[in-house]
């Protein structure tokens, strides 16, 4: 029986635009059937995680040294905001702390400095006194704070209340003792040149402030940052540009930031969602053009300005607009195995686990253990 390939159909190009084997599409397709994903009993080992080398019984080199597997704290933030009040579970930061480094994290990036009310240190530790608290807590549990999606001023040019609680939060991160402070948006959500050239002025200003505390200072993006910029063409009634060169939004942030002060989070689910999304536009000529996105290009282009990763996983979806839907990392299809062989520098960059629908209303402990489950899988990860 001869089997059958078809490459030229609907599926082969899907499968292509998305990045993935025909084995992981495939499989990925099955397991976008299925409404909910079954999480392992709190505490036990999941069913999916692999050996580690940690362990002595993995097999090959780790592609993600263990000092370098971090997780943003967004993926469990239904535990540090529970009452320690009501629930038996890890809940505020000091208890989630000790949980993820059980599981084995090294590194954690936060997502702001709120938790509950009644936990220790009470709901804001967004001050110095609070850094000081959560700094001794990840002490104690062997973690490195490794960045924050924080505050970045939205004034330009800057007045002096944005500025003033900009330098807090570089106070703080350097109390907590981070290499990295950013943001969890995008430098803007235009599609024009001269706004690009405008946010990338405030963003080498702000720059040059973090790396003045000692501090880089990055862009956490989404997948609207690498659609198409609109840089020439016809202009419309406002005289804007309607039409693009080929170049993406964040590929010329790239090229009008300064290197030395501004440095970038790449969110690898919504890379390849954006690689999904973007892959045609209109040249200056109203010809249409076809330009298949390759985030792991991009980042090895650029080493060195991605010293942050979103390591988050997702199951083809066809029906959906983003051609994926997040799961647990490690369960999905991106292929993160020849994600990080072909960016390199493994020494270097630092992969934090994340999965934005962890937290359920119905299942208190599901973040928690797909926080494991990412770990587990991140760990396994072999060259």
């Amino acid at each position: 029986m001869t089997a059958y390939n078809d490459e030229s159909g609907t599926d082969g190009a899907l499968r292509r635009s998305l990045g993935v084997s025909r084995r992981r599409f495939l499989s990925t397709c099955t397991a976008a059937a299925a409404t909910a994903i079954a999480a392992p009993a709190f505490g036990a080992s999941p069913a999916l995680a692999q050996p580690t080398p940690d362990q002595g019984q993995g097999v090959g080199l780790s592609l993600v040294p263990e000092d370098r597997r971090g997780i943003i704290l967004y993926t469990v933030r239904d535990a540090t905001g529970r009452d320690p009040l009501t629930t038996t579970l890890p809940s505020g930061f000091r208890e989630v702390f000790g949980e993820l480094a059980r599981y084995g994290y090294k590194q954690v990036e936060f997502a702001g400095y709120g938790q509950h009310a009644n936990a220790p240190g009470g709901s804001n530790l967004e001050s110095v006194e609070g850094a000081k608290l959560l700094r001794s807590w990840l002490d104690e549990y062997g973690l490195r704070a490794q960045g924050n999606h924080g505050f970045i001023p939205s004034s330009w040019p800057l007045n002096q209340s944005d500025l003033d609680r900009f330098k807090l939060h570089l106070e703080i991160a350097n109390i907590l003792g981070m290499e990295h402070m950013g943001t969890g948006g995008d430098p803007t959500g235009s599609a024009y040149r001269a706004d690009w050239d405008v946010a990338a002025d405030k963003w080498n200003t702000l720059g040059q402030i973090a790396q003045g505390a000692g501090l880089k200072l990055y862009t956490h993006n989404h997948d609207a940052a690498y659609g198409f910029l609109l840089d020439g063409g016809p202009l419309d009634a406002q005289g804007r540009p309607t039409r693009s060169s080929g170049i993406r939004k964040l590929e010329y942030f790239l090229q009008v930031t300064d290197p030395k002060t501004v440095w970038l989070e790449m969110d690898i689910f919504w890379a390849h969602v954006a690689q999904y999304k973007f892959h045609t536009y209109t040249a200056h000529d109203g010809s249409q053009q076809e330009n298949i996105f390759d985030p792991a290009a991009l980042v090895r282009g650029n080493t060195k300005r991605y010293p942050l990763f979103h390591a988050k996983d997702g199951v083809v979806n066809t029906n959906s607009g983003n051609g994926y839907d997040m799961v647990p990392f490690g369960t999905g299809a991106i292929d993160y195995r020849t994600f990080f062989r072909r960016v390199g520098a493994k020494n270097y960059h630092n992969p934090m686990v994340e999965q934005d629908n962890a937290p359920s209303s119905t299942v208190p402990a599901q973040s928690l253990n797909h926080a494991r489950i990412g770990y587990d899988n991140l760990a396994a990860l072999r060259k």
